[in-house]
């Protein structure tokens, strides 16, 4: 190995090392940081070239998660999602119709908008309907993470590991959806299953409720708007117009108001996710040039990846050590040799997302939850979301799994 190469090597280990914990002790670096330093250190060692850095970045991904971002921000400051979550939920009048409604609306919403903004949505309302119901909050919102990720899967725009994967593969969106929505589908009836059981003592006697939610504040006019910009994305997506193209001038029309500041949008917007995208995507093209001869790249095959089930396994590990983003770019270089790119592409898509019900920790979507609810003063367990997470997982990725391998 050169000492480029060596160097490279040294760069890629401790930037994902890096950004799998989240920080580097003793610095105020978080992940985007991480990865941006990644970036500038494959540069300043030669492995790539300004030039070269710029064409690693897929500008396409970065695009679409941008303008999923500014339409979410819309929906969110409009009060779309408030007034959508108080029709659902106040239409529960029982425990176990409350968890079915949290779940089908997290998991809907999550199918074809972003799924960690759902959840920094979601889990402030469940937190606040089950306060005035006098409910054990746990198991709904344990719904509502693991829904995110479970419906997130049906979609190109469901997560930003998809999103990556959409652009890096190819496969268009109702390819993609055809071939994966039956297994989001499964995840979340598995979802109402499995909290149903484990936390069955929530669900043991009929009670009648009445859930209420605040809609809060509600910009109409704006409300109207967004819902017919995300129908016409909805269209433009399944009819082929390119994603990111799609996604940014329906997020630039919604900009086009006089009810909301442009400023209340951009704080919703999470500049450290893209900045993390484009060093991670300089990081990874650095090490390929570097390190990945055409030799170590076929030699993916010996590894048996072009196995469904071995990918699958391979995949849900490597997400839980590295999260799922970094670990689908892990795995880009490899992608293309396997027998067939495009199956191997949606078993990818699926392990990683559904990788993150394994544990608290094994999403951004969980860590919201967590996060919403440690704020409330009801906090979530490692231990109470691990009940679920881990028979969760297993169920849907063996499903999920079998669907791509036989049924696909």
């Amino acid at each position: 190995m050169t000492l480029m190469g060596a160097a490279a090597l040294l760069i890629l280990v401790l930037t994902y090392a890096g950004v799998a914990i989240g920080r580097i002790p003793g610095l105020r670096l978080d992940r985007a940081g991480i990865a941006l330093l990644g970036g500038a250190a494959m540069i300043a060692i030669g492995a790539l070239s300004m030039e070269d850095a710029y064409r690693a970045i897929n500008f396409d991904t970065i695009t679409l998660l941008l303008g999923m971002m500014i339409v979410v921000a819309h929906l969110k400051v409009s009060g779309a999602f408030r007034g959508l979550g108080a029709i659902a939920i106040e239409h529960a009048h029982a425990p176990f119709m409350l968890l079915v409604m949290v779940t089908l609306l997290t998991g809907v919403l999550s199918a074809f908008l972003v799924n960690d903004a759902i959840c920094l949505v979601m889990a402030p309302i469940v937190v606040h309907v089950t306060r005035v119901i006098k409910r054990n909050p746990i198991p709904y919102l344990i719904a509502t993470a693991t829904a995110s990720n479970c419906g997130s899967v049906a979609t190109i725009t469901g997560n930003p590991q998809n999103m990556v994967i959409g652009a890096l593969s190819g496969i268009s969106y109702p390819a993609f959806s055809a071939a994966l929505a039956p297994v989001a589908l499964f995840g979340l009836v598995a979802v109402v299953v499995i909290i149903r059981v484990v936390y069955r003592a929530e669900f043991a006697r009929t009670v009648q409720l009445t859930p209420e939610v605040s809609r809060g504040r509600m910009h109409k006019g704006q409300v109207l708007k967004a819902v017919v910009v995300c129908i016409g994305l909805a269209i433009a997506f399944f009819a082929g117009v390119p994603v990111a193209k799609a996604a940014l001038i329906g997020g630039a029309i919604l900009l086009l108001t006089r009810a909301i500041k442009p400023e209340r949008i951009y704080r919703e917007i999470d500049g450290p996710l893209l900045f993390m995208f484009a060093g991670l995507f300089v990081v990874v093209a650095g090490a390929e040039k570097t390190l990945l001869t055409p030799d170590m790249i076929a030699s993916a095959k010996n590894l048996g990846l072009d196995d469904v089930w071995r990918l699958s396994g391979f995949t849900a590990v490597l997400s839980n050590i590295m999260s799922n983003v970094p670990a689908v770019l892990a795995l880009r270089p490899f992608i293309p040799g396997l027998e067939n790119p495009e199956r191997a592409w949606l078993v990818v898509a699926m392990s990683s997302t559904l990788a993150g019900n394994f544990t608290l920790l094994g999403s951004v979507a969980n860590l919201i939850v967590a996060e919403q609810a440690r704020v409330a003063g009801t906090p979530l367990s490692f231990g109470a979301f691990f009940k679920v997470g881990l028979p969760l997982t297993l169920i849907t990725l063996a499903a999920g799994t079998a669907w791509l391998a036989f049924g696909f």
